[in-house]
């Protein structure tokens, strides 16, 4: 384990849903196969062109900062970032410096700088000759930028803090978020040192998984206490991930903001946001729904759910809709049987519908929330089992009916007799006298074989209160 403390800060790039660009009326739709053709003069930089903001993006990003109970800015301003590469075709990215729509907030324990707004870059490739290609289609996209303090300290909170800005993203409907597709980019900042003091910061860059994003930390972490151990000094730099290889590599010295040159945007006026229709924040609060913190609290004070299944409806929205559905039917007057029924949405429903890989609402087969609630009350009422339960659960997945007629049909209504019962264990007795006399021995443990045979005799449909009594006393008698 390193002896070193280090320290990490996040840069968390995502790609804004919106109808159109962030400075003009080209399409936002970066993941069109074709290239180039979501593109115009505006966003291709052409001489004489004036950008116009997207305002729909400035109000899902200020959206965002009030879920976080961030500062919300009255004044704001563009600048521009100068920069070269060939994904920038102005030879300049629109961005914000000085006066970022969003200051401050705090999401999953984690404080956060600032949120701000600006437009995408294009997108780099090579072909099969090894020429450089570029795809204008991203560029212009609205992309929103949140820096967070250099308060996590540890791989796995970096992790956890980005899944929770995902899955708000997400349920906010202000990005879709995915990774995978680059919709949601993540920059490590990391610095170690053996005090209070911050060591030399080295920026990961081509992070695509939360996994990577990890591993990448962990890997600075020690290449970096190597260094230092060895006496020598750790480079301010960018470094890239190698997914491949597991390791950082080193891309270019860092820049600093002096490098970049910002200056207020002279084409974009200056915005005093409460005097712009439909970016007050109490406008803005009216239109955002519940976010991931505020279900758990709800869950844990209305439900008193277990933290597992908690985690599973946040972080599955459909699955948790499913539950939420089937309280409905229940009510919420009985704890019980919805804690019940959270089992077996959190075990068996889920587990069906992730192994299907099937999209929603495709991957619940033929279930409902309704009769799931039936099942989780003929539980309550002592007709079938908790077997008996998810042999139902999976027949309605399969082809659907109602619970009842399936119990009835597949002989999985619970039997209670206690004289249909007695005569099946005392049979089990008569035919397993060596189990009689090691449970008479002092072996307990052999209790659950005279269980386990009167649920198989009587196909998974005694009550197994019942069955355990009376095996108890017939075990006395015998």
């Amino acid at each position: 384990m390193s002896s070193y403390k280090a320290t990490i800060g996040l840069e968390i790039h995502a790609e804004i849903k919106t109808k159109s660009k962030m400075f003009c009326a080209c399409k936002n739709d970066p993941e069109l196969s074709t290239p180039n053709v979501h593109v115009c003069p505006i966003c291709m930089g052409h001489p004489g062109t004036l950008p116009v903001v997207n305002m729909e993006a400035v109000r899902k990003v200020l959206s965002v900062g009030v879920a976080v109970g961030a500062k919300i800015a009255d004044f704001t301003e563009f600048d521009r970032k100068n920069y070269f590469y060939p994904d920038i075709p102005k030879g300049y990215q629109i961005s914000q410096y000085k006066y970022p729509l969003v200051s401050g907030g705090m999401l999953a324990g984690v404080g956060l700088t600032r949120i701000h707004l600006e437009e995408d870059t294009a997108r780099s490739g090579h072909d099969k000759e090894g020429k450089s290609l570029v795809d204008f289609n991203r560029a212009g996209v609205p992309l929103m930028e949140l820096v967070t303090e250099p308060v996590i300290h540890s791989a796995e909170q970096a992790m956890n803090f980005s899944r929770d800005l995902q899955i708000m993203l997400q349920y906010m409907d202000i990005s879709d978020a995915n990774m995978e597709k680059g919709q949601m980019r993540v920059e490590v900042n990391i610095s170690i040192s053996k005090d209070e003091h911050f060591g030399t910061k080295v920026e990961v860059k081509n992070i695509n998984s939360f996994k990577a994003a990890g591993r990448a930390i962990e890997y600075e972490i020690k290449r970096q206490s190597a260094l230092l151990d060895a006496g020598e000094k750790v480079k301010q730099e960018t470094r890239g991930w190698d997914e491949n290889k597991q390791i950082t590599f080193s891309q270019r010295s860092k820049e600093n903001s002096d490098d970049y040159r910002y200056f207020p945007d002279p084409d974009i006026p200056k915005f005093k946001l409460s005097e712009i229709p439909g970016l007050s924040i109490e406008e803005i609060k009216a239109t955002i729904p519940e976010i991931p913190s505020q279900k758990r609290e709800r869950y844990v004070q209305i439900y008193g759910l277990k933290a597992e299944d908690i985690e599973n409806y946040v972080f599955s929205p459909k699955i948790g809709d499913f539950f939420e559905e089937s309280v409905g039917f229940l009510g919420d007057s009985d704890k019980e049987a919805i804690k019940i029924l959270s089992n077996y949405i959190s075990s068996d429903i889920t587990g069906i519908v992730k192994a299907s890989n099937l999209p929603f609402p495709e991957a619940f087969g033929a279930l409902n929330s309704k009769n799931i609630a039936k099942v989780v009350k003929m539980i309550r009422e002592g007709h079938i089992s908790s077997r008996g339960a998810k042999e139902i659960i999976k027949i309605m997945y399969e082809k659907g009916g109602d619970p009842e007629d399936i119990a009835e049909k597949e002989g999985l209504i619970q039997k209670s007799d206690p004289e249909e019962l007695k005569k099946i264990i005392k049979e089990i007795i008569v035919a397993n006298p060596s189990v009689v006399t090691s449970y008479k021995s002092g072996n307990e443990a052999v209790f659950q074989f005279f269980v386990g045979q009167t649920m198989k005799a009587t196909k998974g449909a005694g009550n197994p209160e019942v069955i355990k009594q009376l095996i108890t006393e017939l075990l006395m008698l015998d």
